[in-house]
């Protein structure tokens, strides 16, 4: 019977055993009747159990029963007793009625125990709380009876079904572990069929042994029953503790043995089991890694050869290489892990076992490193095709970008738009330069990543057999067809290049023309407001002379350098197809200012040459002793004629007049002329005064007739200030206008 079965019944404490000992070392038994009619029949099934707890050899010393009836009727306590005859009539030696004190004196006389004691088999008497301890020592007692003996109903419970459970659980435990133990030696086939389909214990020996251990610590501490040692220090006899007259703990202590001997075998072989199971994982899984690798994995790789023609298609066979990586990555992770199993396992095993895991772990890492390298290749030539096609992308911009430049017009404004549009023009052609000289290195880099792809056999490839030369190729055609689109737009931009540089001729032509017109008319103003001053002598003229026809020499050589640009710029124009400004203004601007030049500088010259003449003329009469009157009109007539000729305005072609210089500068050039005129007349006087001592009235004649003359000239010249005078106040301030840009030049 087990305490499970009747537990409500028991939880009722119809009757316990509290550990305490009669002085024969009979065990006491304690039937508390409370005022609630008892059931016979759970108080039988309650010391059925309790009965069966205790050993033969205790059995054998009696039971002291206690049946306290004190909160009870007398029938009943009849009742129980009577009952004790039929339940355990030879295991009683005495049964003490703690009666009230003063209720049941009157029914002693109607019913003795003691009377009857042939007949129960045992001895009854009725005895009062306080006089318990004659027959029983107080340290055996509970204190329910004025006794020193601690007992907890519960507690006692709680450790007899712990008590129970274990010795369950441990009994079947170890049935169960021999059989598996004992079936696991019967042979070698069915060590190997055990591997896969062993069966399990029913019960957690682990657990089983903790509870087991946490048990015996209990009954060793003595707090199994809840006794504590009798009565030692009271003068008690001497008694053994109640665990060991129930053989709890040897029990228990045998059953732990025998359980760790068991457990202990079943966990070796739970070892050769799991390590030849673990074994078989790993065999199974490395033929799985490698049976996908060599299968599906290799399927995936060969049929991917291709480079693609675009970047859009190098693109998408880099997606789809980056799938087939991404399952093989599965597969690579489960090769870590068994490659990390296997080396653990290498550690520990056998010799057999370290042979076979080697075996494996060669075999796994020859497919797996063999895998991996055509990855990796596939990948390399996937990058490299995408570099590729980038810069082949890019090269090919980059020469539309270029013809579009070169079919384009070209209509720059001036030389500067000219030469930054030619500084662009290289800048794209070194760019494409650059972009094929990038594409080469590309495309070689490409080709040799294709040729050293693993090949397959022709009976394990899907692929055609020439299709890595087809791809190389197609790579070499791609760059001799760049090298072709290159060498076009090159010879474009060469004749763009010409073109563009005559552009800058003609501009160059344009401007070099403007600038001879301007210092055509540089020279123009200089000649007109400085070259103005004649000489005060013959040689003095003479150099002047000179210098003027150096003057009009340069004048011409500017006039002819922008004649011969105008020239060019008709020829490039033509050249060009193309009008400028030279054929409509430039021309006809250079024409003029030359013309005005020209007039201005033959007008200078005669001045020079009638200054020159008169000079030599005036310094022949005043150096000769004997001088006629005709060279001295001569040199008068002369002297005239060129200060008639300084006060004369130069008449251009248009009709438009122009003075040399101011009429200051005027004044000051004509002054030496008077000068000279009048050392001219006074030689004409001494001639006249020598002629005089020989005839007075010639003389005289003469000598009025000079008068007159100069009477004639001083009044003459008086009218030529007077005009200058008026001339000047007119003039004023584009005389000024002049002398400033003159300085400026």
């Amino acid at each position: 019977m087990e305490a499970t079965n009747i537990l409500p019944i028991l939880k009722k404490m119809l009757a316990f055993l509290s550990g305490g000992k009669t002085r024969r070392s009979g065990l006491i038994l304690t039937i508390p009747l409370a005022q609630i009619r008892t059931s016979m029949e759970e108080l039988s099934a309650t010391l059925d159990y309790l009965l069966s707890i205790p050993s033969e050899k205790c059995k054998a010393r009696g039971f002291t029963v206690i049946v306290d009836g004190r909160k009870s009727q007398w029938n009943i306590v009849k009742t129980v007793v009577l009952m004790l005859q039929n339940v355990i009539p030879a295991e009683v030696s005495l049964v003490c009625v703690v009666k009230p004190d003063e209720f049941w004196d009157k029914k002693v006389t109607h019913f003795c125990f003691w009377k009857e004691k042939d007949r129960l088999g045992f001895e009854v008497i009725l005895v009062s709380a306080n006089k318990l301890t004659r027959y029983i020592e107080p340290c055996q007692l509970t204190d329910d009876f004025g006794g020193s003996l601690d007992y907890d109903h519960s507690d006692w419970l709680g450790k007899r079904l712990v008590f129970e459970k274990f010795t369950k659980e441990s009994t079947s435990l170890l049935d169960e572990l021999s059989v598996i133990n004992e079936s696991d030696k019967s042979s070698s086939v069915e060590k190997e069929k055990s591997a896969d389909c062993a069966l399990l214990p029913s019960f957690d020996p682990e657990t089983v042994l903790q509870t087991g251990h946490e048990l015996l610590s209990e009954l060793q501490q003595r707090r199994f029953n809840g006794s504590e040692g009798g009565g030692e220090g009271k003068g008690g006899p001497a008694w053994c503790p109640m665990e060991e007259e129930l053989l709890a703990q040897p029990q228990v202590m045998k059953l732990l043995d025998s359980l760790r001997e068991q457990y202990t075998k079943y966990q070796e072989l739970c070892r050769q089991r799991n390590k030849r199971t673990q074994l078989d994982e790993i065999h199974a899984k490395v033929m799985q890694v490698v049976t996908w690798l060599q299968g599906p994995g290799s399927e995936l790789l060969k049929t991917q050869h291709e480079i693609g023609d675009s970047m859009r298609a190098a693109q998408a066979l880099q997606q789809k290489h980056e799938e087939i990586e991404s399952q093989h990555s599965e597969w690579f992770a489960v090769y870590v892990e068994l490659n990390q199993q296997i080396a653990a396992l290498l550690s520990a095993g056998e010799e057999e076992e370290v042979l076979e895991l080697k075996a494996l772990q060669q075999q796994l890492s020859d497919v797996c490193y063999r895998q991996a390298a055509q990855l990796e290749g596939r990948q390399n030539v996937l990058q490299a095709a995408q570099g590729f096609h980038s810069t082949t992308q890019e090269l090919s911009q980059q020469l539309d970008g270029l013809l579009g430049m070169l079919c384009a017009d070209v209509a720059p404004a001036d030389g500067a738009s000219i030469q930054q549009n030619l500084k662009l023009l290289e800048e794209k052609l070194q760019s494409v330069e650059a972009g094929l000289s990038s594409l080469r290195q590309k495309g070689t880099l490409l080709m040799e990543q294709v040729c050293s792809q693993p090949t397959w056999t022709l009976e394990e490839a899907e692929s055609p057999a020439g299709e890595q030369p087809d791809n190389a190729q197609h790579v070499q055609a791609v760059m001799e067809e760049m090298q072709l689109r290159k060498q076009r737009c090159e010879d474009m931009v060469d004749v763009r290049r010409l073109k563009m540089l005559q552009m800058v001729q003609l501009f160059k032509c344009e401007e070099d023309a403007l600038q001879s017109v301007e210092w055509l008319g540089e020279l123009m103003d200089a000649l007109l407001k400085t070259h103005v001053r004649l000489g005060d002598d013959s040689q003095e003229n003479r150099t002047m002379l000179d210098k003027h026809r150096k003057f009009v020499d340069v004048a011409q050589s500017t006039y002819d350098y922008g004649r011969q640009l105008l020239q060019a710029t008709v020829v490039l124009c033509q050249s060009l197809r193309c009008t400028t400004r030279s054929s409509g203004d430039t021309l006809p601007r250079l024409n003029r200012v030359w013309k005005q030049f020209s007039v201005s500088a033959e007008e200078r010259q005669q001045r020079l040459e009638l200054a020159l003449s008169f000079h030599a003329a005036a310094e022949r009469v005043l150096q000769q002793e004997c001088v006629d009157a005709e060279s001295l009109d001569e040199v008068d007539s002369s002297g005239k004629t060129l200060l008639d000729r300084l006060t004369m305005p130069i008449i251009f072609p248009d009709g438009s007049e122009q003075y040399f210089g101011t009429p200051s500068d005027t004044a000051a050039a004509a002054e030496s002329v008077r000068e000279r005129l009048l050392l001219v007349e006074e030689r004409r006087l001494q001639l006249q005064e020598a002629r005089l001592h020989n005839d007075d009235e010639e003389e005289e004649g003469l000598h009025n007739g000079q008068e007159g003359r100069l009477d004639v000239i001083g009044e003459e010249l008086s009218e030529k200030e007077e005009q200058d005078e008026e001339e000047e106040g007119e003039v004023g301030e584009q005389v000024e206008d002049l002398e400033r840009a003159t300085q400026d030049c």
